[in-house]
């Protein structure tokens, strides 16, 4: 046979509770049942089986696809539940073991509840209640259900067996979803203070967007700063500063203040603060943007 693997051993008492799980074992390696501590079988998947007998051209192709989906399910990111109509657990793939902090093995025949304790006072628990019930599919984002300040999207998934149970913790996700909503309440704040203005430049130093609070201080509308660079807006002794410190941020990714001075529509030098922060791409930078706001004086 051409695996390498250790094999896996388990008792014979728990491989007849746990047969789900251990025919997906041992898709990936061969299962050696144990009688008193001793090999007595061994549990191969149909594919290995036929290789050793030397007819791997016979092997049926729905059997082939059987054998690949088995594999597929171990090796997916996402964690897999499969319980009964008891809700007791079936099978578990190494994802969802490494979720719930324990072994495969031992998760085998154990109640959900039992397993997975903080279901008792969840609202997914209805959930499963109909998906056992009435096959009643599920998707949604969960938190709580294995620790504090967890999110699990979670897919119930209607099986013959009982039903799937599938867990991807987007904790990561769901907090880069509430910076974001706090920044834009942010903004919000900042342009409902009325004094501060602000400008959201491209990496070529281009109006991408200004506030009114930037239009008003300079006296034009939106549509006539877009596409303008930043240093038209600033007086000529003041535009090189700017540029050398937008440059700074950009190399660095640290934000920088300077004091400079901006031009209104007609001709009058404003005493202003400009503080500069990049904006970050998953890869790049986006641009940057700069809050503009007046020194007294």
């Amino acid at each position: 046979m051409a695996r390498t693997q250790e094999p896996q051993r388990v008792s014979a008492a728990d491989f007849i509770r746990g047969f789900a799980n251990w025919r997906m074992q041992s898709a990936r390696k061969p299962v050696f049942v144990t009688h008193h501590g001793k090999d007595a079988h061994v549990l191969i998947s149909l594919d290995d089986y036929r290789r050793l007998d030397g007819e791997r051209s016979a092997i049926a192709p729905a059997d082939r696809l059987e054998h690949s989906l088995a594999q597929l399910v171990q090796w997916v990111p996402d964690g897999i539940i499969v319980i009964d109509r008891q809700w007791g657990i079936l099978s578990v793939n190494p994802a969802a073991a490494d979720m719930l902090e324990r072994s495969a093995a031992g998760l085998i025949g154990e109640h959900l509840i039992s397993a997975v304790s903080q279901l008792g006072d969840s609202l997914l628990l209805p959930r499963i209640v109909r998906l056992i019930d009435h096959r009643e599919r599920f998707s949604g984002d969960v938190p709580g259900i294995l620790r504090p300040r967890q999110w699990l999207h979670i897919d119930l998934i209607p099986l013959p067996v009982g039903g799937a149970i599938l867990l991807r913790d987007v904790s990561g996700m769901m907090e880069e979803m509430a910076a974001s909503e706090t920044k834009q309440a942010l903004a919000t704040a900042i342009d409902a203070h009325g004094s501060i203005a602000h400008a959201q430049l491209s990496v070529r130093e281009a109006i991408e967007a200004a506030n009114d609070g930037l239009t008003k201080m300079v006296g034009v509308d939106a549509a006539a700063i877009r596409r303008v660079r930043f240093t038209a807006l600033l007086v000529a002794s003041q535009r090189a500063a700017f540029s050398d410190a937008l440059e700074t941020v950009f190399r660095s990714g640290e934000p920088a203040c300077i004091a400079s001075q901006i031009v209104t529509r007609e001709g009058v030098a404003l005493d202003v603060t400009l503080s500069i922060a990049e904006v970050r791409g998953p890869y790049a930078s986006d641009g940057a943007v700069v809050l503009v706001t007046p020194r007294s004086g």
